[in-house]
């Protein structure tokens, strides 16, 4: 079985540190912050014993008392580690994120490089593949969706600080076991840091007076289901976005190929139970499964803005925090820079769950992992360190500082409080995390599909691309010919 692999250039040359880009999102600063590195004990060398003896035994403890130590669980550890973090479009993410990453080097005596890659332009994915051809470069990485499995075989498993984790901390979603766990091994870890879920966010205002919709009401930032959010399905969700585009404020949704598209592309095509390819590899196009989710789809392209075929990931943003728009699918990062640029915006902002269709509710979730790579010098140090930044207090102190953006992997970490208290308004980002209450599922464009035909699903954009000829004017057989086509061209 091929690998998937994602359609970017393979680099030649390891990459350690990445100059800042220009973020996609808006409002992001350039640049990253890099705290002090903590230094270990020069070593010692010692010389070859030859008969041993009372006094040779002694010398041969007190020398070896100041060699550099293997990494143990001690607290007293030694060496020399690097880790390549995500850049996060939070500042504040990396300055608390270098902050524990040097509290827990002077703890274990490691001396810490930490680097945070920017995603802008695809630098991290090339940095990425870059130490894999290589077989050199930072001991740990982090690894956005497909990217685990895209490089395998050179990653250590995991397993031992999975068990000890979800033996403490419960059990990951589906989503997370279906990117990173292979052949039955966890070839990587998910972590909160850039992890998040793309459901809708709404102006309050707007939706109730143009649409009938009271999101506050549905969702409110307390526990506990309402049964007013059952109401809230796809019919629903066309006949806001019918009744928002009359009055001039459409739905940000776009139909392009960037990850926003796809996301919530996705959900749709999963809430009417249409699988592109099936799970064993199948090419099921053809169904009525996917005629009924495209048969949805003629009527909601009608409702959406002019230009969504040609919307990228700063496009839904730019719409809400404008006030152009009445309802985006994004995390709260467009909340954020309104909070910042339009505060108005902000205030009439709520996020919530996502619409039910025929075979339930779903949410797009994009997680990130950690992995340490099979060439580290340092695998044990490595895996330490990523255990010890995924305990709770950590994720908690990361969590409060990028206000509630990140989403930890494990459900038994939901009740932090920083997605009840962050605001204006207070409790915007309560419903942004899936709740038990939502009756929800986390989910990625394109699975069941086994992963190295599903990263390309995912890549081409096919499911908004066969929204946007629908846009376009060609019928339903036209559209569902093509995706046949371009399916068994991921299969071969």
């Amino acid at each position: 079985m091929s690998r998937a692999v994602y359609p970017v250039a393979r680099a030649l040359t390891c990459v350690h540190t990445m100059a800042a880009g220009v973020d996609s999102k808006p409002g992001r600063p350039d640049g990253h912050q890099k705290g002090p590195h903590v230094t270990t004990t020069p070593t010692m060398k010692r010389k070859t014993a030859g008969k041993t003896t009372r006094r040779s035994a002694l010398k041969l403890a007190t020398a070896s008392a100041v060699l550099p130590l293997v990494h143990i669980r001690s607290g007293r550890a030694a060496g020399k580690l690097s880790i390549a973090f995500w850049d996060h479009w939070v500042p504040a993410g990396n300055a608390v994120m270098q902050k524990q990453v040097d509290a827990w080097a002077a703890k274990n005596q490691v001396e810490v490089q930490a680097d945070f890659i920017t995603s802008v332009g695809q630098k991290n994915l090339l940095t990425i593949a870059a130490e894999a051809q290589a077989k050199t470069g930072h001991d740990v990485q982090a690894f956005p969706t497909w990217e685990v499995h895209n490089n395998a075989d050179s990653l250590e498993p995991m397993d031992d600080v999975m068990k000890r984790l979800t033996d403490k901390y419960g059990q990951v979603n589906h989503v997370c076991d279906y990117l990173a766990k292979i052949n039955g091994h966890w070839m990587a870890v998910p972590t909160s840091s850039g992890t998040q879920y793309k459901g809708p966010c709404g102006r309050i205002s707007i939706l109730k007076e143009t649409a009938g919709l009271d999101v506050v009401g549905m969702y409110p930032a307390k526990e506990g289901h309402v049964a007013a959010s059952d109401k809230w399905t796809w019919d629903a969700h066309l006949a806001a976005a019918e009744a928002c585009l009359k009055a001039g404020t459409p739905f940000a949704i776009g139909l392009g190929q960037t990850s926003d598209s796809v996301d919530t592309a996705g959900v749709l095509f999963r809430a009417y139970g249409a699988e592109l390819v099936d799970k064993d590899g199948n090419n099921t196009v053809k169904s009525d499964k996917v005629r009924a989710v495209l048969e949805y789809g003629q009527k909601l392209v009608k409702a959406l803005p002019a230009d969504a075929v040609s919307f990228d990931d700063a496009s839904n943003n730019r719409a809400l925090i404008s006030g152009q728009s009445a309802l985006i699918w994004n995390p709260p990062s467009a909340w954020a820079v309104a909070k910042r640029d339009a505060p108005k915006v902000a205030d009439d902002a709520w996020s919530f769950s996502g619409p039910s269709g025929p075979e339930g509710r779903f949410l797009p979730y994009l997680p990130y992992f950690w992995g340490v790579w099979s060439f580290s010098k340092n695998k044990t140090a490595a895996k330490e360190l990523i255990e010890a930044l995924l305990q709770r207090d950590t994720i908690e102190a990361r969590c409060n500082e990028v206000v509630g953006y990140d989403v930890p992997p494990f459900d038994s970490m939901l009740d932090f409080k920083v997605w009840q208290e962050v605001g204006p308004p207070a409790g915007t980002v309560y419903n942004y995390p899936i709740r038990p209450f939502h009756h929800a599922v986390a989910h990625i464009a394109a699975l069941p599909a086994p992963p190295e035909i599903a990263v390309q699903i995912y890549n081409r954009g096919t499911m908004p691309t066969m929204l946007a000829k629908l846009k376009s004017g060609q019928t339903i057989d036209q559209v569902i010919a093509w995706a046949s086509d371009e399916l068994e061209g991921f299969a071969r």
